[in-house]
């Protein structure tokens, strides 16, 4: 499973951000059996958008072919585009790391 986690460096250890739009980083976590299989960190262009930035940011993780989002908080124009993309979305707080494995266990609440 291919999870997209919104944070604010860009390493497994690095914390999750509290904002999806505007995070500095996307890390791109593949999950199978429990484990990380892979990683990516994506630099968000999205940062200094003066407008629409939640909204490149969906179309970036799905370019991504991520599954699911894990961030703080999501605006609902990209709300409304994840659920378009059919793209799950959950809130998290922690490290990239721990939440990619609480996610991929289904232990996360969905926004």
């Amino acid at each position: 499973m291919k999870i997209a986690i919104s944070s604010d460096g860009n390493e497994l250890g690095s914390r999750v951000s509290e904002v999806f739009g505007r995070c500095p980083y996307f890390m791109i976590v593949e999950v199978n059996e429990g484990k990380i299989v892979g990683h990516e960190a994506v630099a968000n262009a999205s940062v200094a958008q003066r407008g629409g930035a939640g909204i490149s940011s969906a179309q970036l993780i799905a370019e991504k072919g991520a599954k699911a989002v894990v961030a703080g908080s999501i605006g609902p124009r990209a709300m409304d585009i994840l659920k378009q993309l059919k793209i799950e979305t959950y809130r998290g707080a922690g490290t990239v790391e721990s939440v990619a494995l609480q996610c991929a266990e289904g232990k996360l609440t969905r926004i």
